[in-house]
């Protein structure tokens, strides 16, 4: 019985310091471990998923060529032709590739393990509604980044690629494209969207503060719109079809943070609000 009534002795300083340090090297293996698996398989990765954009038969570049063939009304976007050659201009550039390449793909694939270590290590600390609105964060957050890369990699660098790759201020002029060029793109482009695509996570989390209401949205839904198709043009501006692929994400999105965020309380719900306090005071003076 006295067993059973014995509290847990609260952990001091050095305890607490010791205990992160431990979530901190198993984070660090867990990344190392994930990077050297990517690195193991990286030539397969190259040529089936980081470079399939550089060709004609890449998946998206058939499924525009099958809808423009299908309907008259959209411009014709087979070009069997398209083809992005690679150089290499420095002797180790290859090599740390091949190693960057594999560090960002384990870092990013590690995320959620790595933020789950932390959350060990901060949730006995957190109120229990505090976990709950830590745990719909963490939940909705990866699946809106992974759907990010997803986007990224299906449309924005394809698209960005397919244009930039053929585009010449003079015929006089021929793209050479070097690897690490090309890389950086991709890596930008790609995890770029990733955390564009946490936007309605983090209007939702500034709803939670009373930061942010729908009205906010509404109000400036119009230059929120010319905004994405200016972003969207820019990208891609070869014909109206890429443009539209680029932007419909893009309002997506803006559409998903809006639903997310708190509806604006009415003038009249406040003031319901606000008059039982004004009656307590009363009647605690009288």
């Amino acid at each position: 019985m006295s067993h059973q009534n014995e509290q847990p002795e609260e952990m001091s300083f050095w305890d607490h310091l010791d205990a992160l340090r431990k979530v901190l090297i198993n984070s660090g293996l867990i990344v190392v471990v994930i990077s050297l698996l990517f690195f193991s398989f990286m030539f397969r990765i190259f040529d089936s998923i980081i470079l399939a954009p550089t060709s004609s038969n890449f998946v998206v570049y058939r499924w525009m060529c099958a809808l423009s063939t299908r309907y008259d009304f959209l411009p014709d976007l087979c070009n069997n032709e398209f083809k992005v050659d690679l150089m290499n201009y420095n002797l180790n550039s290859q090599f740390f590739v091949h190693m960057s390449t594999s560090f960002w793909l384990g870092l990013v694939f590690s995320f959620p393990i790595v933020v789950y270590q932390l959350w060990s290590f901060i949730s006995p600390a957190l109120y229990e509604h505090e976990k709950k609105n830590a745990r719909i964060a963490f939940f909705f957050g990866n699946i809106m980044f992974y759907l990010g890369l997803f986007v990224g990699y299906m449309t924005i660098f394809p698209m960005t690629l397919r244009f930039l790759a053929t585009y010449q201020v003079s015929e006089m002029v021929p793209n050479i494209i070097s690897l690490d060029s090309y890389m950086s793109n991709f890596l930008t482009l790609i995890f770029m969207m990733g955390i564009v695509f946490e936007l309605p996570l983090l209007c939702w989390l500034l709803s939670r503060m009373g930061l942010l209401t729908r009205s906010f949205f509404k109000k400036y839904r119009r230059y929120a719109i010319v905004i994405m198709l200016i972003v969207a043009a820019v990208i891609t501006p070869a014909d109206p079809f890429s443009m539209i692929i680029m932007f419909f994400p893009l309002y997506l999105l803006y559409e998903g943070s809006a639903f997310v965020v708190r509806k604006d309380i009415p003038e009249d719900e406040e003031e319901e609000e606000e008059e039982p306090e004004t009656t307590s005071e009363s009647n605690d003076q009288a």
